[in-house]
């Protein structure tokens, strides 16, 4: 499959009663695809899976679907605690036409090795469906080390990770493996440039719920072989990049689409909104980064 270009982990819209909005998100759906965004991912962690009820989750998951359509890659994210809840969410993506998932390994419950190792082989053997994997440690709690990458990638329906470690010398071991049919993805925004150089192709990126043309632009570049190009674009939304990655991710994810005119609401507890200080030193960043662009 491919997975080439930017891969948008969209918000989820809540509005003033707390519930999820709709016309909001199809919106900025119709923005993204429109700025040339390859793929939707629904349910990442940007989209705040982890508060919605089973029924939100799955009428969110469809809406996505139909709004979506044929205009751009479907992902499912599937995180679960547990192995059959993850192959649970995601059969029932692959039955609302999703093309792909993304996957981390069981939260809270710590696995091993093996046993993140046996996590998605059982997903791939049970769906049957592409997965990229997900390594955000500081997140799931554990590392896909690099030996159990090695060998998952070898799963017919395991075609990439999303490396999320910020250990870029960990991401080059990856890269320069050359793993045949799989591909390692960049989800570490700060880095951007730098996965590009090396021949990364694609991006899963929150800040490209506000900033998508600029994240296109950087691939584009890349591919281009243009690297003053995309040096030149990356120092520009590096600022910002790092702003957001350094504390509140979402809160500010969805700060930047309301800044660019498409408001999505605030977070759901327990993310909390930000402090005015903090909203106003990530929109200067904000702001010159688009007058820079």
């Amino acid at each position: 499959m491919n997975i080439d270009g930017v891969l948008v982990p969209v918000v989820t819209p809540f509005d003033n009663r707390n519930q999820i909005d709709y016309p909001a998100l199809g919106r900025l759906l119709d923005h993204l695809i429109e700025s040339g965004v390859r793929g939707v991912v629904a349910c990442g962690t940007t989209g705040e899976y982890y508060t919605l009820s089973v029924e939100e989750r799955r009428d969110l998951m469809a809406y996505i679907a139909r709004h979506v359509g044929q205009r751009a890659l479907l992902i499912a994210g599937v995180n679960d605690t547990h192995t059959a809840g993850s192959i649970a969410k995601a059969k029932e993506a692959r039955e609302m036409g999703y093309q792909a998932l993304m996957l981390a390994p069981p939260i809270y419950c710590l696995p091993q090795q093996h046993e993140i190792i046996q996590h998605y082989q059982s997903v791939s053997a049970t769906v049957g469906m592409p997965v990229i994997m997900y390594n955000f440690p500081a997140r799931s709690g554990v590392e896909i080390g690099i030996e159990a990458v090695m060998e998952l990638a070898r799963d017919k329906n395991i075609i990439g990770i999303k490396e999320s470690s910020g250990d870029f010398s960990r991401a080059l071991t990856l890269i320069n493996a050359d793993l045949p049919d799989f591909q390692v993805v960049c989800g570490s925004d700060d880095q951007a440039a730098d996965y590009f150089f090396w021949g990364v192709r694609s991006w899963i990126g929150g800040a490209a719920n506000y900033l998508p043309k600029e994240h296109v632009a950087l691939i584009d570049a890349a591919q281009a072989g243009d690297y003053q190009r995309l040096r030149e674009g990356m120092r520009k939304i590096l600022p910002v990049l790092k702003n957001q990655e350094k504390a509140d991710y979402n809160q500010k994810a969805k700060i930047g689409c309301a800044y660019l005119g498409y408001p999505v609401g605030d977070t759901r507890p327990p993310l909390a909104p930000i402090s005015e200080e903090d909203k106003a030193e990530f929109l200067e960043a904000l702001a010159a980064a688009i007058v820079n662009s």
